[in-house]
């Protein structure tokens, strides 16, 4: 028990030297932080007039939802086709907007075969909603396959969330 109490002591003591000798003085570190703000940098003023559009589900704009595919399908589900006709209210009520669609999978599989399969998932929600009337001229598609993950996890609730088509609107 003395053995411990000989090395203790001295490793206290190092340690309150040290942690009172970080202590400098607030001056020098105040004075390094200081930033030259020049009006320029700035920018220039932009109208506050318009609201901006936010990410309402996943990474598809406020307005419209996501559309989630079964594992290896790029076929709507019958479940999803709500979500397919909100979005396609959204789009003929906004006539200045261009909508991308984003196929998306979880990341199962070969990087090859998952942008395929995002591209057959975001064709296929593009098809649905021409169906529904929307011009094929506001929509494109683009495929990100298992590159843009929105959950990391190894199990089913995080690849479900993974494998769907968002809609983000393109100004």
């Amino acid at each position: 028990m003395v053995r411990k109490e000989r090395f203790m002591l001295p490793a206290l003591l190092c340690l309150s030297i040290l942690a009172l000798t970080g202590c400098g003085s607030d001056k020098q570190t105040d004075q390094a932080m200081k930033v030259d703000a020049k009006p320029a940098a700035a920018g220039p003023m932009e109208s506050l007039d318009s609201k901006p559009l936010g990410i309402s589900e996943g990474r598809t704009t406020q307005g419209m939802l996501p559309v989630y595919f079964d594992y290896d399908s790029s076929d709507v589900k019958k479940d999803q086709v709500s979500r397919v006709q909100v979005n396609a209210d959204f789009i003929k009520g906004k006539s200045k907007y261009e909508i991308r669609i984003e196929g998306n999978c979880d990341p199962r599989g070969t990087n090859e075969y998952n942008m395929a399969l995002g591209e057959r998932r975001a064709l296929s929600a593009k098809k649905y909603l021409v169906n529904l009337g929307v011009s094929e001229a506001k929509l494109s598609t683009v495929s990100y396959g298992e590159e843009r993950l929105l959950l990391q996890g190894q199990d089913e609730t995080s690849w479900a969330q993974n494998r769907r088509a968002d809609f983000v609107v393109v100004q």
